[in-house]
């Protein structure tokens, strides 16, 4: 049997064969142990078994806003929230809510926020505050699972210039109130 999963010892295994409780047909590579199980409960005999439990599925990703990050980033955290006009982005949504219909203003909330419409995202300032501007999360994905275990592959460590383009549309693409303008992205502009 292999080292994974239920192990039986040789010696039952043998002295069941031997006994001829298992058909010496072939059988599925699925239902080996399904074979042997039944031929050892129909003998009576009790062999050690070992459990050993399936790799864990990876844990939901979920965003926990910028503030998660200062802990082990704490240069690029004071750049960002010292450079970056995305660190306070919810204050132009704010600006521009008495111009807009409540239609217009949720287009807003995708990039002036930090995962909005996404599980764990910005919901509003009342429930998910941490969330109200475009974080860290905007551009490296939700942070959970990395703030939990610092794996590495588990954000998103150098964004694309496609990610900045999700936000920063072509001209003819944004809404009507907002005007063009230009930008670079944070990782040629010294917030990293």
């Amino acid at each position: 049997m292999s080292r994974r999963g239920c192990f039986v010892s040789r010696a039952v295994l043998h002295a069941t064969l031997r006994r001829g409780s298992v058909h010496e047909r072939p059988v599925a590579r699925g239902n080996t142990l399904l074979v042997v199980l039944a031929a050892l409960a129909s003998t009576g005999a009790r062999p050690p078994v070992r459990v050993t439990e399936a790799p864990a599925a990876e844990p939901e990703k979920r965003y926990v806003g910028s503030e998660a990050c200062q802990e082990c980033h704490p240069d690029e955290y004071d750049r960002f929230t010292h450079l970056a006009l995305k660190a306070r982005s919810y204050r132009g949504v704010e600006k521009m809510a008495s111009r807009l219909t409540a239609a217009e203003l949720k287009t807003c909330l995708p990039c002036h926020t930090t995962g909005y419409a996404r599980p764990g995202g910005f919901e509003s300032l009342e429930k998910t505050p941490h969330l109200a501007n475009a974080g860290c999360e905007s551009c490296h994905g939700p942070g959970s699972v990395h703030c939990q275990t610092q794996r590495r592959e588990a954000i998103v460590r150098v964004p694309s210039v496609e990610t900045c383009g999700s936000c920063h549309l072509q001209d003819g693409m944004r809404p009507v109130a907002v005007k063009p303008f230009t930008y670079r992205p944070l990782r040629y502009a010294g917030a990293h």
